[in-house]
């Protein structure tokens, strides 16, 4: 259906893969005081926290959940059967390119949406209306850190949805097809619906909601510039 090509991991996607394993390697392998130094500066804290670095909006796509490999393995996944086609559509360069900007993008708006509900909390705590558990929350909130791939690997899943629409997707759970175009629209309205209702806590569903985002623009104006056709 793509070509030949198809089944060849093009050298972004390749070197993405090797470099995401390579640090998950390093956070379970090194001693604990190592990898737990590897968190402290390369995750992405929120602003406000007092260990927020602007770097970490591109250090923190590369670190994952040490405690569970599944993080690491569907992320990884996702890049090897999505990105593959997206490279070799978009070209080793500019693919790279949107992969890092759905990355940024992402943090960046998750670290829009916890300042904002951070912001909230106070103000309800300020009122004296709210409930005296609301300072657990609050830092809670402005101490946890975001990791992983997955908001640029969103990005990803949707420019794989814009460029090739009716390619059928096969899902596992139901183990139905879905052409690639409803099953980005239903993937982002459900991760757009479990960050609004804060359902599924400890996932940083905006991130997602923020690959994707952002992701549709830098294609959107690839489209509009004439470097891209779909």
């Amino acid at each position: 259906m793509f070509g030949s090509g198809y089944f060849t991991t093009p050298p972004v996607v390749k070197n993405l893969i090797i470099i995401n394993v390579l640090f998950y390697l390093a956070e379970t392998i090194l001693p604990a005081s190592a990898s737990n130094a590897l968190i402290s500066h390369l995750a992405l804290f929120p602003w406000g926290s007092g260990h927020f670095e602007a770097y970490q909006l591109v250090t923190y796509m590369f670190l994952h959940d040490w405690q569970t490999i599944t993080h690491l393995f569907f992320n990884m996944f996702a890049l090897w059967m999505f990105g593959r086609v997206l490279e070799y559509d978009l070209g080793s360069k500019r693919f790279l390119t949107f992969y890092m900007v759905s990355g940024i993008g992402a943090g960046l708006l998750q670290l829009l949406v916890n300042w904002g509900e951070v912001q909230y909390l106070i103000a309800q705590v300020e009122s004296g209306v709210g409930d005296p558990s609301l300072m657990s929350r609050i830092s809670a909130l402005i101490s946890a850190p975001s990791v992983g791939a997955s908001g640029a690997v969103f990005g990803i899943l949707l420019g794989f949805g814009m460029m090739h629409p009716n390619s059928v997707i096969m899902l596992l759970i139901p183990p139905i097809p879905v052409k690639a175009k409803y099953f980005v629209i239903i993937y982002g309205l459900i991760e757009l619906f479990l960050g609004v209702s804060g359902r599924a806590s400890g996932v940083a569903h905006f991130a997602h909601v923020g690959g994707m985002l952002w992701g549709f623009l830098l294609l959107w104006l690839w489209k509009r510039q004439g470097k891209i056709y779909y």
